[in-house]
């Protein structure tokens, strides 16, 4: 499921100062520590793992800004 990939990118890559497994799917990336270094290496790992390509309209901080928001995205790139 592309839930547990996205949470372990996120374990590897967000640097999170708790346990990205103690999140909600909705709760906020950048107000628990999420920076915009970050996003980037996201970004790239997710891209990597899923083999897709952000397009640039969805480079955003709503995209990073949940696992529910990372998952709806990845989910539409992936089907496309």
């Amino acid at each position: 499921m592309h839930v547990d990939t996205i949470k372990d990118i996120l374990t590897k890559h967000a640097r999170l100062p708790q346990d990205v497994n103690t999140l909600s799917l909705t709760d906020d990336l950048y107000d628990n520590g999420l920076t915009s270094l970050s996003t980037v290496n996201i970004m790239l790992a997710i891209e990597d793992a899923f083999d897709i390509e952000f397009p640039d309209n969805k480079l955003n901080r709503k995209t990073f800004s949940s696992i529910e928001s990372l998952l709806e995205t990845v989910t539409e790139l992936v089907n496309a």
